[in-house]
């Protein structure tokens, strides 16, 4: 299967630059499969679509402050990088006792500065990074030195999509500061869901975005059983398809945790509702695991990487419904949506949503899939 049957043009004025004033006042497409119909909502219908006995799978991972600006040891080049995805710990070459170094998985700007060991150095080398290596698919693997997780909380910007114009991935957008999210602190909080809770995403789970405590209070009362889980946001679920055939392409890993509860919870619901792609690919990896479990083992709860990759003619075993955002063209996310829903029906459904004038991407609109 070609990857440019996923391909689509929109109007670039389409791209949400914010978000809605209220999280729930964003709209909202009702898919029905079975009967490939389309109907225009608000976010705050959801509650009309949920039945007693359903269960919402929610992702509670929490976006890092993880864009940090440095400076090239030699020469002094101006260096920003993304911290992506979390490798490991190791004893400090310097000291055991004051710090263990960190290795991560990052994106770096201009990444053509550095080589396998270059040095980028962060503040008053309070953090120092030393490039250990250069993937094939262009991340840079990067070891630090120093306190990482307290400089990045005092001096790192939250990763927000680059696309979000006049916005670098470093300064807030005075199309957002209207919004009365434009100093730092609000708008971390504006880029995180309301139940965020574990930190280590490189962006935010952004189906989970519409979500107030009031909605999902009253979601609750309906009888609608409410379950969490962990997928920390990486590559995977942001980088193009590159490949000319779906087959071709290859998943980066995320980590992903599923609490015990939540697997019960599963076991017993009548429907299983996907908040976004994530809680999709982690509930549909612990389906595998699942069935394959042995007798023992079924009520343990499930973590590890996934690289899970759903295109069309992947049959589902746990989602029976998903609500997410609508997304770009070429990625994984829309052939996801496209193997759920079917190719052509989601094909419908973006058209219609130009037609509508939806609000596409992070800070858009949303739909559910039934």
């Amino acid at each position: 299967m070609q990857t440019s049957d996923f391909d689509f043009e929109f109007p670039s004025e389409l791209i949400a630059q914010a978000p809605a004033d209220k999280r729930d006042h964003s709209r909202l497409m009702v898919l029905t499969r079975q009967s490939q119909t389309i109907e225009h909502k608000h976010f705050y219908d959801i509650v009309d679509y949920l039945k007693p006995g359903d269960l919402l799978v929610l992702n509670d991972t929490k976006v890092m402050p993880a864009n940090l600006v440095g400076r090239k040891e030699e020469g002094g080049a101006k260096v920003e990088v993304l911290l992506v995805k979390w490798r490991t710990k190791i004893e400090s070459r310097k000291s055991k006792i004051e710090h263990r170094n960190e290795i991560w998985e990052c994106l770096v700007k201009p990444g053509k500065r550095l080589k396998v060991g270059s040095r980028v150095i962060f503040g008053e080398d309070e953090v120092v990074g030393t490039v250990i290596e250069k993937t094939e698919t262009g991340e840079q693997i990067i070891e630090f030195e120093g306190k990482l997780d307290e400089y990045m909380h005092k001096f790192g910007e939250m990763p927000l999509p680059p696309y979000v114009k006049p916005l670098t991935p470093f300064s807030p957008s005075p199309l957002l500061r209207g919004k009365g999210i434009g100093d730092r602190g609000s708008l971390r909080a504006r880029y995180q869901t309301v139940y965020a809770k574990k930190e280590g995403a490189a962006a935010a789970p952004t189906a989970g975005l519409h979500f107030t405590p009031e909605l999902l209070k009253k979601i609750k009362s309906k009888g609608v059983e409410i379950a969490h889980l962990t997928l920390h946001t990486g590559l995977a679920t942001f980088k193009p398809i590159y490949a000319d055939k779906i087959e071709d392409h290859t998943m980066h890993s995320e980590s992903f945790e599923i609490p015990a509860e939540t697997i019960e919870a599963v076991k017993k619901a009548k429907r299983v509702i996907a908040v976004g792609t994530t809680s999709v690919r982690a509930l549909e990896t612990m389906g595998g695991r699942t069935q394959n479990a042995e007798h023992g083992a079924r009520n343990a709860g499930r973590s590890g990487e996934t690289n899970l990759y759903i295109y069309p003619g992947y049959q589902f075993k746990v989602v029976d419904a998903m609500i997410t955002n609508f997304h770009w063209p070429r990625t994984s996310l829309i052939l996801l949506v496209s193997a759920f829903a079917g190719k052509e029906f989601i094909r419908q459904a973006y058209q219609a949503a130009i037609q509508e004038q939806y609000r596409f991407f992070s800070f858009g609109d949303a739909m559910i899939i039934m």
